[in-house]
């Protein structure tokens, strides 16, 4: 893997999906600390109907899920898993705000 802890595959999207376009009032820290930053990038971006498993599981466990789902959602972030929940998730929970 080297010293990248993104990983070679996919480093450049996964980079990209994580920055925020005002980093002025953004936190931007807590990608840092990200667990998925850790681990292999592709399992939080699964083909359709893939299995989202994997990446939930690594979700459950970090310490930075609801600010990972906070930026989804404001973002309104269309793929991947984010703060532990899929797209459809995502969509239902925003519903249920409005």
């Amino acid at each position: 893997m080297g010293g990248d802890i993104w990983g070679s595959k996919g480093a450049g999207t996964v980079r990209e999906l994580f920055l925020v376009e005002d980093a002025d009032t953004e936190d931007l820290g807590w990608q840092e600390r990200a667990l998925c930053a850790q681990t292999d990038p592709e399992a939080f971006f699964p083909e359709k109907g893939g299995s989202t498993r994997e990446a939930k599981k690594v979700c459950q466990t970090c310490e930075v899920r609801v600010e990972c789902l906070e930026a989804a959602l404001m973002k309104d972030e269309r793929f991947g898993i984010w703060g532990g929940l899929s797209e459809r998730e995502r969509r239902k929970l925003k519903k249920k705000a409005v």
